[in-house]
């Protein structure tokens, strides 16, 4: 049976993470996707952790967004690289960019221009802040511009970015959701399209609540570490007896209510809304912490699942990887493994490790 995207061709000029994500993704859907990198390859090759040892280029960081896709190293600052490229403009039916702004059109690949020569080509571009914005955009950045660094913090002094690049990610699912539309117009009128993406807008639109809060509810969000502003026991983190961090989600009275009884708790009667425990957040908190400190986390855990408590482990990165659920996401090919980006794709799909960089195509 053919995959989703079979006979699809895309053509990948991007790199770091965002855009080859995108990439991978398409690949995973059974298109056919041909990285085009230049001399010395895309940079996350070399980006290894102080221990790791070289797989043939590949750090773990580049197999991170790279399943799937063939290699091709051409120089696009020579006129026999721009040459060497045209054909395969001709054929793609879908090109990823991440240029910075004016670099596109230097190479020629700028999308009015493109769309003159190939007009059924659809142009995925992925920026830092938009295409007339010469900033580069880096996604520990533009974290802290859109505010999640400051939101992600325990107190106003006191910052965290996400553990991984957040940003780069939503934007690249931007991107695919932009990119498949663009797709399914094609089909309905003939015509390309020029999809355009950019890190600040892509993290803005992920504020969600946080957002509104401010905008209606009149709230400057503030630094509260896993809690959330509106919802008490919501993300909020305790520890058994034998140590093991356990995370609660009660986003009902009625859950509540049963979390209580479940504890041995009497419970107040200001207590009973969330409304009222969000502002008694701290006392909530305490005296949930002191119970649930004396359960151990093999116990307490099915305990909640049976009574309908959103409850669940603070995993570690070999605890998540050991999880049931993960075996359906992982891939694995040439000794290396890395993690599905399309949930949703079929799961006897194989694709192929992340490429080797050569002077030819791999």
């Amino acid at each position: 049976m053919n995959s989703p995207l079979h006979g699809l061709k895309v053509l990948e000029l991007a790199n770091v993470l965002a855009g080859p994500t995108v990439g991978q993704f398409f690949a995973e859907l059974g298109a056919e996707v041909l990285k085009v990198e230049a001399p010395g390859g895309d940079v996350t090759r070399s980006w290894r952790l102080p221990n790791e040892q070289p797989k043939a280029g590949r750090s773990a960081y580049f197999c991170a967004a790279n399943w799937g896709k063939r290699s091709r190293v051409i120089d696009l600052r020579t006129d026999e690289g721009k040459l060497e490229l045209q054909p395969l403009l001709a054929e793609a039916d879908v090109l990823l960019t991440s240029y910075k702004a004016g670099d596109a059109a230097r190479f020629g690949l700028d999308a009015e221009s493109l769309r003159l020569q190939h007009p059924r080509l659809i142009i995925g571009e992925i920026s830092g802040y938009g295409a007339n914005d010469p900033r580069v955009g880096y996604d520990a950045i533009v974290q802290a511009e859109a505010g999640f660094t400051y939101l992600n913090g325990n107190n106003t002094t006191d910052y965290h970015k996400m553990p991984v690049a957040l940003v780069d990610l939503l934007a690249a699912h931007q991107l695919k959701q932009g990119l498949l539309l663009a797709l399914w117009q094609r089909d309905r009128n003939g015509v390309g399209a020029v999809v355009r993406v950019n890190l600040l807008d892509a993290a803005l639109a992920a504020l969600a609540n946080q957002a509104t809060n401010y905008l209606v509810g009149g709230v400057v969000p503030q630094p509260m570490g896993s809690e959330h502003p509106n919802i008490v026991p919501y993300g909020s983190m305790y520890k058994t007896a034998d140590g093991v961090g356990v995370v609660l989600a009660v986003g009902t009275d009625k859950q509540f209510a049963s979390l209580i009884q479940l504890l041995g708790l009497q419970l107040p009667e200001d207590w009973t809304t969330n409304a009222q425990r969000v502002l008694q957040r701290v006392q909530v908190n305490a005296a949930l912490a002191e119970k649930i400190s004396q359960w151990q986390a093999d116990d307490f855990l099915p305990a909640c699942h049976a009574a309908h408590i959103p409850a669940g482990r603070v995993n570690t990165m070999p605890e998540a990887m050991a999880l049931a659920k993960t075996r359906d996401m992982l891939l694995a090919g040439d000794g290396l493994k890395g993690v599905r980006s399309a949930v949703f794709s079929e799961r006897s799909l194989q694709i192929k490790a992340p490429p080797k960089l050569a002077s030819g195509e791999n």
